[in-house]
This record gives C-alpha cells, structure tokens and sequence, in this order.
C-alpha cells in the first residue's frame, strides 16, 4: 500500500531545506522584493514541472526495462538521503547569497543545472510511487506536478520571508539543522521497512 506520509516525509522535507532554488528566492526577494521576484518563481515552477515530467519519463521507462535496477536506486537512494542528512546537520548558520538575475528565464534555465531537483525526482519515484503506479502514466503525471507544486510552494515560503529566514536559521542553525537531518535518516530508513 502507498504510504502518503514516507512520500510527504521525504517530499515536503527535501522541497524545504536550503537548494538553489530556496536559496535564490530567498536572495532575489531580499534584494528586488517578493513582487518583482515573483516571475523568477514562475519561471522556477515551470523549469521544475518540465524536469520532473523528464525525470518520471525516465524512471519509469528505465524500471520497466530494468526491473533489477529498484534496489540499487533505493540504496542510491537511501545513501543520499543519508548524506543529506549529514550535510544538512553539519551545515552553518551563514547562507551564502547569489544576487543574480531575477526573471522568468533565469528561473527557467537554473532547473536544468539544478542537480538536487533531479535527484528529488529520482528518489520519489523509484523508492516511493513507481511500486505502486509503474506505467500509470496519468497518475505518474500528476506526481511529477505535485513534487514542483511543492518545490514551487517551498520556493515561495523562501521568498517570503527573505531576510526573515537568514535570521531565523543563523540564529536556531542547530536545532533546524538537527531536526532536518533526523527526518532525512527517517525517510532513508523508512525506504526498507
């Protein structure tokens, strides 16, 4: 049976911790505003919708031909998640700006260069949907828009608060960061049970 909460653990936790895509909403807001950075979001969701539609593509044409290959993507999985998690609970306080162009293209182009969006992709539908919806197209589809829907939202969240955040993650860098990476090992270990 699907779990929805192993899927969300994952999904919802690798959407919201620090990526170039957080990072840069949060950096383009700060700097121009959530008004004129907002068709750098737009251009985001969109990059993200089309690399996660590549990326399911990908998967499930690859688990059909491949069917050996599901453990060795879970423990590819498993290890990232693992490694996520490390980074993640040793990372610092100090986020690291890119004051970069704020438009829709820029959005656009950095989803295609954006390596932890393919491995969010990657990981959700060989460790979590392909079990149970392999050549579902339809349902696949719409997974695939509901990881950018939920990066696209992450985004926006960055973006918000802007400043907010840096404040807010320089200040409790150790409890966000322990609590971040504890959820990690659980999806990673929640892969095999």
């Amino acid at each position: 049976m699907f779990s929805w909460l192993d899927f969300l653990s994952y999904a919802i936790i690798t959407a919201v911790t620090p990526g170039p895509n957080n990072i840069m909403s949060m950096s383009n807001a700060g700097s121009v505003g959530l008004r004129k950075s907002f068709p750098f979001n737009l251009g985001i969701w969109a990059g993200f919708s089309m690399v996660m539609l590549i990326c399911t593509f990908f998967c499930n044409t690859l688990s059909e031909v491949v069917p050996k290959i599901k453990t060795p993507m879970l423990v590819f999985g498993a290890l990232y998640m693992l490694w996520l998690a490390w980074k993640t609970f040793r990372s610092s306080s100090v986020i690291e700006e890119d004051h970069s162009h704020s438009g829709f293209l820029s959005g656009l182009a950095l989803q295609f260069i954006n390596p932890k969006i393919y491995i969010y992709c990657i990981v959700s539908m060989e460790a979590y949907i392909l079990p149970f919806y392999q050549g579902e197209w339809c349902v696949l589809i719409l997974f695939a828009l509901l990881l950018a829907f939920m990066g696209f939202i992450c985004n926006i969240c960055w973006a918000l608060f802007g400043s907010v955040f840096k404040l807010l993650f320089s200040k409790y860098a150790w409890i966000t960061n322990t609590v971040m990476a504890l959820l990690l090992v659980y999806c990673a270990v929640s892969l095999f049970i």
